[in-house]
């Protein structure tokens, strides 16, 4: 059986940066704990709005939470009121005895989706959820990911009852080149669930983006 290992795990500090930017020798255990619960529960809650990624960072008085998102209009609302919803919502659930924590709300648009594994394993969700036949939506992807110039290679990879099927299998398909044995390759990955009619339908997508050197960083 084959050991895998997730590409941005792997480059952590060479290509990849931490998605949690803090120091805490007493709270660790706490803040890391929080800090992935309030990332899966805004990816949940605002799924529509197509969030690429969650940073948080934090501070001795203050905590940031960065969402970069490929429709920023649903995550803000009207006047800025969404954004509020978001710092209310992160309050009430987690910061229930300390109401009094500076927390800012950052939303950052991601002007690509295709240079976004995220964005791109959930918008292929989406078309399955939609009931889309799985072969067209990853041609589809594979093709229009590759149109951008800063893309050299992708993968898209479904599991599960594809198509309605009674026994459950794995496909994918690729384009270009992705070395996910070189160090200094800018390997974006992510992982998304469909919800079928007929089962749950998981979604992976790779994208490489050349490679990074030092001058470049």
């Amino acid at each position: 059986m084959g050991h895998k290992v997730n590409p941005i795990g792997l480059r952590l500090g060479i290509t990849q940066n931490w998605r949690s930017k803090w120091f805490s020798k007493k709270d660790y255990n706490a803040n890391l704990k929080q800090d992935i619960e309030i990332r899966l529960d805004i990816f949940k809650k605002w799924k529509s709005a197509f969030i690429s990624e969650v940073e948080i960072e934090r501070s001795q008085s203050a905590i940031s939470v960065i969402i970069k998102t490929a429709r920023p209009g649903v995550l803000i609302g009207r006047g800025g009121s969404g954004a509020e919803d978001i710092k209310k919502y992160i309050k009430d659930e987690y910061f229930k005895k300390n109401r009094n924590i500076n927390l800012r709300i950052e939303i950052q648009e991601v002007k690509n989706f295709e240079e976004s594994a995220m964005i791109v394993a959930q918008n292929v969700a989406e078309q399955l959820e939609k009931r889309t036949p799985f072969r067209r939506v990853m041609k589809m992807m594979l093709e229009q990911a590759m149109k951008n110039s800063t893309i050299k290679g992708v993968k898209i990879e479904m599991s599960g009852r594809l198509g309605g099927a009674e026994m459950s299998r794995r496909e994918w398909l690729s384009k270009g080149t992705l070395p996910l044995h070189t160090l200094r390759a800018n390997v974006d990955f992510a992982r998304a669930t469909a919800h079928t009619t007929y089962g749950s339908i998981g979604v992976k997508a790779w994208l490489y983006k050349g490679d990074v050197f030092e001058k470049n960083k």
